[in-house]
């Protein structure tokens, strides 16, 4: 297991963090002709500063951010990269479980929108999202309360 907490996220990450979400996500936006710099920084601008993100912090050193937002009736997760040398190693579904927790101890179902044809897609079906709905690029998912 790795050692790894949330932190504080502050405006001298914004520039760390766009870095790392392009290299993460460049090649699957590509596919789809989504990729530009300047829109990337753009979408990532409006995430960063909605209230909610997360730093990932592994051994105190930054290695992805997440985006948890309250809402009436649910939390939406937005923005939850992690940089690659630390994927498909276990610690995306450690942090994954963790936010399940937090969502449910709010007793609210957790949603988030995926890249249509992106691996993330697996990665949440095997966390027990389930799609429920689709747009032109994106998938909804929601995982709902355990009963």
């Amino acid at each position: 297991m790795t050692d790894w907490r949330f932190g504080p996220a502050s405006e001298a990450d914004f520039e760390p963090l766009l870095a790392l979400r392009m290299e993460v996500m460049r090649a699957h936006l590509e596919r789809v002709g989504r990729f530009t710099p300047e829109r990337s920084r753009a979408v990532f601008r409006g995430h960063f500063d909605e209230p909610g993100l997360r730093l990932i912090l592994v051994e105190d050193e930054l290695a992805g951010c997440v985006g948890f937002r309250v809402a009436p009736d649910h939390v939406m997760l937005d923005s939850f990269y992690l940089a690659t040398r630390l994927q498909n190693g276990g610690l995306g579904s450690e942090i994954c479980k963790a936010l399940l927790a937090e969502s449910d101890a709010l007793g609210k179902p957790m949603r988030l929108e995926v890249l249509k044809q992106s691996p993330a897609n697996r990665f949440y079906l095997r966390h027990g999202f389930t799609p429920i709905g689709e747009g032109a690029h994106d998938v909804m998912f929601e995982r709902k309360l355990p009963t």
